[in-house]
């Protein structure tokens, strides 16, 4: 399954985060597997493209980045899956 992490960085210290990933790591259990990511433009929040078939290792993961990162995870599927899944319908 494809995940939309949105991630705020607390107290907006984009300095921390990339310290923590600079002296870290991304540190992702084995499972998970980064796509994609972008941060914005205030660099006060960053969207992670993440992909996995076991929740499990998300939160893992976030539980590794919690002290310098407020997490939304969202389940997504790409467009043209959905469009297919719809195609019946319309």
């Amino acid at each position: 399954m494809l995940f939309m992490v949105i991630e705020k960085f607390r107290d907006q210290n984009v300095k921390a985060v990339y310290r923590h990933f600079r002296d870290k790591g991304r540190m992702m259990p084995e499972g998970l597997t980064f796509v994609g990511s972008w941060v914005t433009a205030d660099v006060g929040r960053c969207f992670q493209l993440m992909e996995c078939d076991d929740v499990t290792l998300l939160q893992r993961w976030v539980a590794e980045w919690s002290a310098v990162v407020e997490f939304e995870i969202v389940p997504v599927v790409p467009g043209k899956d959905t469009a297919a899944a719809l195609a019946g319908q319309l």
